[in-house]
């Protein structure tokens, strides 16, 4: 994908950056070739945003086109509400109070430049604004009663960049290209996919082979890629689409990612909404109750009513914070004192726990599911001498062997449960963990960033596993750009 920068007069722009296209907003207006090609950013630098102004035209010609404007018209927007600078402010509360704790008057402008300020002491404040609101070039007002408040915030024209400022925004305009180009880019890509990793996630979704095959199954269906982290919200507005391969929770940067990636207009896979009813087991246990789907038993104990459901709860069972993964958070009940005291402990961390009928078995079927079609089927065995698959030890973790079978030797029974259940969250990538007991199936876990692991998920489609999961992107990015929503 191409590197636009579209200047009211291409005088205003210093220098060419390398490859990087400069031209002018009547020539992208205008010429046929920016008409025609999806294959572009668009790095909007006109000198005002406002309604029928060339700056929101060059945004609304880029959506409307394919290609990707920056700054996006939900951003052009968003500067403009102040209820989201409200929230954007209080978001960062704390790093605004340290970044200007040193400042002696009561009002304060920040000017940042493609992410950047001139004085590196703001770079981190900077750089979380940008991530809030993508623009190349924007100024954020600051005011002091009790304490700094973010008053405003909007974008600026290269003109009112002072002269002093010239050679930094050059600098940081150079080293955002510089580190937003694909190193590989794909022949006549049509479209492009940012995957979010976390390089020190300790057990991430998917290892760095299976990363490389969905790399590879992306350019094979002409989809450019990058990899991108933690630290770079402020880049979504680049992408097509956004692929989450990171473990995900709602307080957390991942379900940020996911919000804005919704926002922008991106195709994401984790969506918000799986991340939330996905990592929440009060909300996805009343989500199984409602559609009638079999569970163990389960029940939602609070301080209030842990006495009276006492009588109640099965012996042994197994009680869950909210928003435990991999089994952290997850632990067993061996008595009704035993229950008193690791439930009581559980609440000091969160007002609901989820207690659950003990239902112990060898392995864990897990059906991964997508767009509401069956992926692959495996086993996933208990850790050796433990009830769980994960076995978290003080100094390491162990866990079971998996197999892999081909979906055509899965009892019907087994992928009709997982479907509905699927079907049920909605409509992205998921991982079901169903127990068999006694012949019957009963769902334990919807998993909504569930492990792809070379050698592991892959064993039996291989190559083609990858395929499937970025074509899902490649439909509903072909479906979007014909004016339909997934």
């Amino acid at each position: 994908m191409k590197n636009l920068i579209v200047v009211e007069s291409v005088d205003e722009w210093p220098r060419q950056l390398g490859d990087f296209e400069v031209v002018s907003d009547i020539d992208y207006f205008i010429e046929e070739h920016f008409q025609e090609s999806k294959n572009y950013r668009v790095f909007n630098l006109c000198r005002s945003y406002r309604y029928q102004t060339s700056g929101y035209y060059v945004s609304l010609l880029a959506a409307a086109r394919g290609q990707k404007p920056i700054p996006s018209l939900s951003t052009i927007q968003e500067m403009k509400t102040k209820a989201f600078v409200k929230i954007t402010s209080d978001n960062l509360d704390a790093l605004v109070q340290k970044s200007l704790a040193d400042i002696k008057s009561d009002t304060f402008e920040l000017s940042i430049y493609f992410g950047k300020n001139i004085a590196r002491k703001y770079d981190k404040l900077a750089a979380e604004l940008y991530k809030y609101f993508a623009s190349p070039l924007i100024r954020a007002k600051f005011s002091k009663k009790n304490k700094w408040l973010l008053s405003s915030i909007g974008p600026i024209s290269l003109k009112d960049v002072p002269r002093s400022h010239k050679v930094d925004l050059i600098y940081f305009a150079e080293s955002y290209f510089k580190n937003a180009t694909i190193k590989k880019p794909v022949k006549s890509a049509r479209y492009s996919l940012a995957i979010l990793r976390n390089p020190d996630e300790a057990l991430p979704p998917s290892d760095d082979k299976a990363i490389q095959r969905f790399i590879k199954a992306a350019q094979n269906q002409q989809i450019e890629v990058d990899i991108i982290g933690p630290d770079d919200l402020r880049r979504l507005a680049e992408y097509d689409a956004l692929f989450i391969r990171e473990t995900t929770n709602v307080n957390h940067h991942t379900f940020r990612f996911a919000q804005k990636a919704k926002a922008l207009g991106l195709v994401v896979i984790d969506d918000p909404e799986s991340i939330l009813r996905c990592t929440n087991k009060v909300f996805l246990a009343e989500l199984l109750k409602r559609h009638h789907i079999p569970t163990p038993k389960s029940f939602i104990i609070h301080r209030k009513n842990l006495e009276q459901l006492l009588e109640k709860l099965p012996v042994p069972c197994v009680l869950k914070q909210p928003d435990s993964a991999f089994s952290v958070g997850v632990v067993k009940a061996t008595s009704r004192e035993d229950i008193i005291e690791k439930t009581e402990a559980m609440l000091k961390e969160s007002d609901l726990v989820i207690a659950q009928e003990f239902m112990p078995t060898p392995f864990d079927w897990r059906i991964g599911v997508i767009d509401n079609k069956p992926l692959y089927a495996c086993k996933y065995y208990m850790a050796r001498g433990h009830w769980q698959i994960y076995n978290q030890k003080a100094d390491e973790l162990d866990f079971g062997h998996a197999e892999t079978f081909p979906m055509e030797e899965m009892n019907p029974k087994l992928v009709a449960l997982a479907l509905r259940t699927a079907a049920a969250v909605g409509d992205g990538l998921y991982g079901l963990d169903i127990k068999e007991k006694d012949g019957k199936y009963y769902i334990i876990e919807v998993n909504d960033n569930p492990s792809i692991d070379a050698g592991v998920e892959d064993k039996v489609m291989k190559q083609s596993l990858y395929d499937e999961i970025i074509a899902v992107f490649v439909k509903r990015l072909e479906q979007k750009s014909k004016g339909f929503s997934e």
